[in-house]
């Protein structure tokens, strides 16, 4: 299966029982972002700027829980920042599992080996594991060498430890799609049990604005991309493949992956900012939904990121005949877990993973570091 059993059957449930009670606007995947602080400063990343003012602010554990309760989604996706220098990303992650949620912990992967004794393996969690092409070209996007050998070390520690790995990718203008491809192949060998992927948003705080695609050049780009990347265990629906291909038209669905961070509920959706509402209700009620999406408002024309589409897909926007098939099928022809550590036999990869650390898990050792976090300040840089 793509997914493991037991997410599916509650999203299912979950997504029932909302219909059955005819709600119209409800939420699939809470993005909580405990804080924006981070150790890398990515090229396209817009959280660390546009929060500039506020990057030492933190939300309490209980503040943290406190929104999964209002929101009521039933995933929850810890982003930020980098939640691995949340001082109690452990303690955060082991409460929402206790309440019965599904977690994606989203990283750039240098803290899982120094953090990873804090985690317990769950077939509710995944680590959600940044990567935006092999060693070279990662690196550049993060702006820091080693950034992409330590990830693939704490995939490698995870992985052995018996935890669920999944990877996400962001797809820029310039973004080599044989490359991707490449570093498939190579973390299937890893065991990797999925791979996410959607093109990048052209945040208004990142000046850097040639890397970004406008809604012709994604549509091009995924053609191609489908083509070379179908055959591993992509974990993006097929629904919001058509749309990024440009085969089907969708509309955005932004209360289906709302935002919470330090400053409230962001408004109106995970990329745009025009105000934080104090509660989750006040965020859908107070939000003027009709104002927004393609042709609506210009910050929108071409953004197709998956946390606004990707909801749409599982909802049934636009539905078609013969969706609900499709869905289903792929569900249960996905194969987790990758070659399981055995290569398959492509050895188009080989070439480029020998400088990539992949040896055992401790291949590559890095030097000692400070504490991120220490005397009520961040030390990120």
């Amino acid at each position: 299966m793509r997914f493991p059993l037991k997410l599916t059957t509650k999203l299912t449930r979950y997504i029932a029982g909302k219909r059955l009670r005819g709600e119209q606007k409800f939420p699939l995947v809470l993005m909580l972002e405990p804080l924006h602080a981070c150790n890398l400063t990515c090229t396209g990343c817009g959280r660390i700027r546009e929060y500039k003012s506020t990057i030492d602010e933190m939300l309490t554990v209980e503040q943290c829980l406190a929104a999964a309760e209002d929101c009521g989604a039933p995933v929850v996706s810890v982003c930020g920042g980098e939640p691995m220098i949340y001082p109690e990303i452990g303690r955060l992650t082991r409460e929402l599992l206790d309440r019965g949620k599904h977690i994606y912990l989203c990283t750039n992967g240098m803290f899982i080996r120094k953090r990873l004794h804090e985690f317990r393996p769950s077939s509710s969690f995944f680590w959600n594991v940044h990567l935006d092409g092999m060693e070279r070209n990662h690196d550049l996007a993060v702006e820091r060498d080693g950034v992409f050998r330590e990830a693939i070390d704490g995939i490698k520690a995870a992985k052995a430890a018996g935890f669920y790995v999944c990877s996400n990718t962001t797809i820029y203008r310039e973004t080599d799609l044989q490359e991707i491809a490449d570093l498939y192949e190579y973390l299937c060998e890893l065991g990797v049990d999925g791979h996410m992927i959607s093109p990048a948003y052209s945040y208004a705080a990142v000046q850097t604005k040639e890397i970004f695609m406008d809604r012709g050049a994604i549509r091009e780009k995924f053609r191609l991309a489908c083509d070379l990347l179908e055959k591993y265990n992509l974990m993006t629906s097929p629904i919001y493949l058509e749309y990024l291909r440009g085969e089907r038209e969708l509309m955005c669905t932004a209360w289906g992956n709302p935002t919470y961070n330090p400053r409230g509920w962001k408004g109106p959706c995970y990329l745009m900012t025009d105000t934080h509402h104090a509660s989750f209700r006040k965020f859908i009620e107070d939000t003027p939904w009709e104002k927004y999406g393609r042709g609506r408002d210009p910050r929108c024309e071409d953004c197709m990121v998956h946390v606004g589409y990707e909801p749409s897909a599982v909802l049934g926007s636009h539905r078609k005949f013969g969706d609900n098939w499709k869905m289903l099928q792929w569900q249960l022809n996905g194969q987790m877990g990758g070659a399981r550590g055995k290569s398959n036999g492509g050895g188009h990869s080989a070439g480029k993973t020998n400088a990539h650390g992949s040896g055992t898990a401790g291949g590559y050792v890095p030097p000692p570091s400070k504490p991120a976090y220490q005397d009520g300040n961040f030390r990120i840089l």
